[in-house]
């Protein structure tokens, strides 16, 4: 199992590009079982999350092939061959749990394993079931599976989701495109993932409203056709890289991501003095000279602070002069990082969804584990700037989210290696 090496104390000065984004290009690919066209995908991030959707797809009859170097998919789904999405795939990856919908439109009919992933918390199936049910599905769970049946076709209504579940609103959304009359969705999610879905369904010829609202309209079409569309920048990497100077010192220049995905996770660097300035399509990011200040973060739904952002911040709060609350309302596990960031010198306190971290003049190297994808590179973040060299286990994580890191950041001149074992 590889891990990462890391010796702090460098500066960061370089440029960054941004890769598509992995939950949305996640989100994008099971479209192919909506249409027996081919459906082309650009500006893919290449990721082992992408490499574990298209063993799935492939398992399904689903043709997929890489291109242009892997940042471009290539999916034609002619002939479904099986509505079962076994668990040795699905276990991996949350995100499978996206075939239930389509699969339901298309064949009338799916046995969709409960989703793996990572340990950050329960993340329950029943939205996306009694959501579904509502559009005709009958489910049912039997020895781990999603037993799901549609006798009478999929066919719209009204329906409110009790929260505003990303995967939930993705598979519905799927679903509906191809269900008899309308489907109005209220409380949706309204992530820029969920957007991009919508944008490449209507493409294909869905008949779809209300895109960058809580409440989307889908009117059922008897078909969907081929199209070729561009993944989204991928918001996570981008807040990411944007931290990544702020903790280790130095200067970045940034392309490909968009900032104003990120407005809330924006504003709260901007309140503790961290300067950010545009030029042009690149973003440039410089390292405050003295401690940043303390700041309490609250996460939350689009558009508020991203869940996925929280572990990368509270890397950079270890340091911070102050005491810093971070209030995780989105996953009740998701403070797995805090006692590695303990073992390089931090002072941290976790009580429930509720974080305080009281900031330390420095961090020091230490061997760490990563227990998910964002706590991967919040160890690498903080490693950083820590004194010494710091070991970062466990790193299949971070392989399933953050394309190329060790060149991308060497490149800008930290002291980083992969180490195979």
């Amino acid at each position: 199992m590889d891990s990462i090496l890391v010796t702090g104390g460098q500066p960061l000065i370089g440029s960054i590009n941004i890769a598509g984004a992995k939950n949305a290009c996640l989100a994008l690919m099971p479209l192919t079982l909506l249409t027996e066209e081919k459906l082309i995908l650009t500006n893919a991030p290449r990721l082992s999350d992408i490499n574990t959707f298209k063993q799935l797809l492939t398992s399904l009859g689903s043709e997929v092939d890489l291109a242009n170097n892997g940042q471009e998919i290539q999916l034609s789904s002619q002939k479904i061959q099986t509505v079962r999405a076994d668990y040795d795939i699905v276990r991996k990856m949350r995100a499978s749990n996206l075939v239930l919908g389509p699969l339901l439109a298309r064949e009338g009919q799916a046995i969709v394993s409960l989703p793996g992933g990572c340990a950050i918390g329960a993340r329950p199936m029943d939205i996306h079931i009694e959501t579904l049910e509502m559009l005709g599905a009958k489910i049912i769970l039997k020895d781990g599976y999603l037993h799901a049946s549609a006798p009478k076709g999929l066919k719209g209504c009204k329906i409110k989701l009790r929260f505003a579940s990303v995967g939930a609103t993705e598979n519905l959304i799927m679903a509906a495109s191809l269900a008899k009359g309308t489907t109005i969705i209220s409380n949706a999610a309204c992530e820029p993932e969920v957007g991009d879905l919508i944008d490449c369904l209507v493409k294909m010829g869905a008949n779809i409203s209300g895109r960058t609202t809580s409440t989307i309209i889908i009117e059922g079409v008897d078909k969907l056709y081929g199209t070729t569309h561009p993944v989204i920048s991928d918001r996570i990497e981008l807040g990411t890289y944007m931290l990544a100077p702020v903790i280790a010192g130095g200067k970045l220049e940034i392309s490909g991501g968009n900032i104003q995905l990120l407005s809330a996770f924006v504003e709260k660097l901007t309140q503790i003095g961290v300067s950010i300035k545009k030029s042009n399509d690149r973003i440039i990011v410089e390292g405050p000279q003295e401690r940043v200040k303390a700041i309490d973060i609250k996460t939350g739904v689009f558009p508020g602070f991203p869940t996925d952002l929280q572990a990368q911040m509270m890397a950079l709060l270890c340091t911070a002069n102050g005491t810093s609350l971070l209030h995780e309302t989105i996953f009740e596990n998701r403070f797995m990082h805090a006692p590695e960031l303990i073992r390089m010198g931090a002072q941290i306190e976790v009580s429930g969804g509720l974080a305080k971290v009281t900031g330390v003049s420095k961090l020091k190297a230490a061997p760490v584990m990563a227990t998910d994808l964002r706590a991967s590179i919040s160890m690498i973040l903080a490693a950083l700037a820590a004194e010494g060299q710091t070991i970062v286990n466990r790193v299949y994580h971070l392989d399933r989210g953050y394309e190329n890191v060790e060149e991308k950041l060497s490149n800008c001149g930290a002291l980083i290696e992969r180490i195979s074992s």
